[in-house]
């Protein structure tokens, strides 16, 4: 069976995070089930999901369902900005509804009213010092607002999950992240994406795989985690096996000059 546990990046303090994650946005909780086992039988270890997104309780059964062992499967869900002041009772919810003791991943899914926060990170890190989050990270934050809660608790976002593509490829934001040794996690590839760009086309035409693949494999040449979302088992089966295409450095020059 093809797993997708390799390959990672290592966070903050030493925990390995799969490049390859399932995204669950907008599935359902009455689709996140089927989904999410599908996902684990198509090899992802890694599944994303969010308070916000209402199916924790879905991807739940999904995963006492799924034989694998807690350590096997890498599970992120995300604090919606409103619920400061109740970060602690948020992330309870969601354990319970995921039937896990523990997250992985950890994230303010958005600055709450567009600011850092410091006060609300102070609870992640309290978290994650009780051992109900194994990292905490932040979600379509600034470099500037993560600055800002560095600077307020000495504590860096292991991970900040953002809107990235090819098309949107920003160096600087990649490189400003990796100073500061925050991965780069990206959401929506194929939505911020035109999938018959013709860099695109002729790259997958060379490899004979799809443009949506050679995406996957571009995050993952560049060491970016990514999160394709599919409910089509045969699409999830897909856009995971583009995590085994070898760009060369001149192809994954190209797809970055996509940006331009």
């Amino acid at each position: 069976m093809t797993d997708y546990s390799e390959p990672t990046v290592t966070l903050a303090g030493g925990p390995k995070m799969p490049l390859l994650g399932f995204g669950t946005w907008q599935i359902s909780d009455a689709e996140a089930t089927a989904a999410t086992t599908a996902a684990l039988e198509a090899g992802y270890r890694h599944i994303d999901t969010a308070t916000g997104y209402q199916n924790e309780a879905g991807i739940g059964k999904a995963l006492a369902a799924g034989g694998l062992s807690r350590d096997a499967v890498f599970v992120t869900t995300k604090m919606p900005p409103d619920h400061v002041g109740r970060e602690r009772q948020t992330l309870e919810e969601s354990l319970t509804k995921l039937g896990l003791d523990r997250v992985d991943l950890w994230l303010v899914h958005w600055p709450p009213n567009k600011e850092a926060t410091p006060q609300a990170w102070e609870q992640f890190i309290a978290a994650q010092q009780e051992g109900l989050a194994t990292s905490i990270g932040v979600s379509n934050y600034s470099l500037d607002q993560i600055d800002e809660l560095i600077s307020a608790t000495g504590v860096a976002p292991a991970v900040n999950q953002i809107r990235w593509s090819p098309a949107i490829y920003d160096a600087e934001v990649a490189s400003g992240l990796a100073e500061r040794k925050v991965v780069l996690e990206g959401y929506s590839p194929f939505k911020a994406s035109n999938l018959e760009d013709p860099t695109l086309v002729s790259i997958a035409e060379a490899h004979g795989v799809n443009a949506a693949q050679v995406i996957i494999a571009w995050h993952v040449r560049h060491n970016f985690v990514v999160i394709p979302k599919s409910t089509k088992p045969e699409r999830i089966v897909s856009n995971a096996a583009g995590a085994t295409v070898e760009l060369t450095a001149d192809e994954v020059a190209a797809i970055d000059g996509l940006s331009n």
